[in-house]
C-alpha cells in the first residue's frame, strides 16, 4: 500500500509515522508513506497557500491550486487515480469498518486542511470522500490524517505479525475486546481469572466471548443494536 499525505506540516507527520510498528513497516518496505509540503507547490514568492474567503468572514481559506498541483505531480506516474480523502469535521465519522475498507486500497492520497478549510472547488475536483475522526474541530487535518493512516496501515499484510493480532481487537468483530492479564498471577490482591490459568482453550474462548458481550453491553450498547447477530447472545 502507498499513502501520500498533503500537509503544511510534513515534519510533524513524519515524526509520528517514523516510530513504532508503522515506522518499522516503512523501513522494511511493506508500506510506502510520503508526506508532502503543500507550500512546495505554490507559486507565491512568500510561499503563501491561503487567502481571505469570498463573501467575508473570519479566518483564511487554503487555495485550491497549490493542493491540486501537489496532487498532480505526486500522482503523475500512477496508472489510475488514487482514492482521495479530505480530513474534515463535515465528513463521515471514521470507524474500524472504514479502516478495513480503506486497507484494501492500493493508493490513498490524504489532504490535510487548515485555517477555515480548503476551497470547495478542490474538494469537488479530486476528493472521493471526506472523513472525520469525531464530532469536534481541530486546528488542522494532520492529527486526523495520522489517526487514519495508523488505523489503516496496521491492517495491511505484513505490518503486524499475523491477522490474529487485530481480528480479536475491539470493533473488528463489532464487539469491544475482552480483558487482558499478564504476570504476576496476583497483583494488589487481585487475581487473574481462574479460567485463564486452566489451559482449557474452549473454556477460555467462551469466557472471552462472554466478556466481550458484557463489556460491549455496559460501555457501548449501541454497537449491539447496530448488528442483529449479537442480540441472540445477550
Amino acid at each position: 500500500m502507498r499513502i501520500d499525505i498533503a500537509t503544511l506540516f510534513p515534519e510533524m507527520c513524519e515524526r509520528v509515522l517514523s516510530e513504532s510498528i508503522i515506522g518499522r513497516a516503512r523501513k522494511k518496505g511493506i508500506l510506502e508513506i510520503n508526506c508532502h509540503n503543500i507550500r512546495d507547490y505554490t507559486e507565491d514568492k512568500h510561499r503563501r497557500v491561503d487567502d481571505s474567503p469570498y463573501g467575508g468572514g473570519m479566518g483564511m481559506v487554503m487555495q485550491a491550486e497549490p493542493i491540486f498541483r501537489c496532487f498532480s505531480q505526486v500522482t503523475s506516474g500512477f496508472e489510475q487515480k488514487p482514492h482521495v480523502i479530505y480530513m474534515s469535521p463535515k465528513g463521515e465519522v471514521f470507524s474500524q469498518k472504514k479502516a478495513i475498507e480503506l486497507s484494501k486500497k492500493e493508493n490513498i492520497f490524504i489532504v490535510c486542511g487548515h485555517y477555515e478549510g480548503v476551497d470547495q472547488r478542490l474538494i469537488d475536483e479530486i476528493v472521493d470522500e471526506e472523513i472525520s475522526i469525531g464530532d469536534y474541530v481541530l486546528t488542522g487535518g494532520e492529527l486526523p490524517a495520522l489517526v487514519l493512516t495508523d488505523a489503516v496501515a496496521r491492517l495491511c499484510d505484513g505490518v503486524l505479525a499475523s491477522p490474529e493480532c487485530f481480528e480479536q481487537e475491539s470493533h473488528f468483530s463489532g464487539l469491544l475486546e475482552y480483558p487482558h492479564y499478564t504476570r504476576p498471577e496476583v497483583w494488589h490482591g487481585r487475581s487473574v481469572p481462574e479460567v485463564l490459568l486452566s489451559g482449557h482453550h474452549k473454556n477460555i474462548e467462551s469466557w472471552r466471548r462472554e466478556q466481550s458481550l458484557k463489556i460491549t453491553k455496559e460501555k457501548r450498547p449501541d454497537l449491539l443494536l447496530k448488528d442483529e447477530k449479537f442480540l441472540d447472545d445477550e
